[in-house]
């Protein structure tokens, strides 16, 4: 039940970011590691990919298609942490806040602290791994 609860949860919020990427992309685009080519292709795919992986997480006809779903929004979180971390360098660097103008440690740290869990999240509700929650298995002696 928990586990269905985080999934649609999960779906949610990457359905709320994926929006978002599409529909107001200025705000990903301040926070775009210079190095990254295309940064407007890059936005707007990213929200596709979230929405895409979003919808396949929270269907439930097909599992294989939701561990897919669940793969892919992990693999998109983990590529994403360099956006993470320059939007962080950003603000800190800045001395009017950085884009946003609002940001601080109090939500740059604990979102990089997030950044794992979302991918663990992801793999789990996905039903991917079931780490940590299997049970142990006895070993013969």
């Amino acid at each position: 039940m928990i586990r269905t609860t985080l999934r649609w949860l999960l779906a949610a919020l990457y359905a709320f970011a994926g929006y978002a990427h599409v529909a107001s992309p200025a705000t990903f685009l301040a926070i775009m590691p210079p190095l990254v080519p295309w940064p407007e292709a890059v936005v707007l795919w990213t929200g596709i990919a979230e929405l895409l992986g979003a919808a396949a997480l929270a269907q439930p006809f097909w599992p294989q298609l939701r561990r897919a779903g669940a793969i892919g929004l992990a693999l998109y979180a983990l590529c994403v942490w360099p956006a993470n971390i320059n939007h962080m360098v950003l603000d800190m660097a800045s001395p009017d806040g950085g884009p946003d103008g609002r940001m601080g440690l109090g939500y740059h740290i604990p979102r990089m602290f997030a950044q794992p869990l979302i991918i663990w999240l992801a793999l789990w509700v996905g039903q991917v791994i079931d780490w940590p929650f299997r049970p142990r298995r006895q070993t013969p002696r």
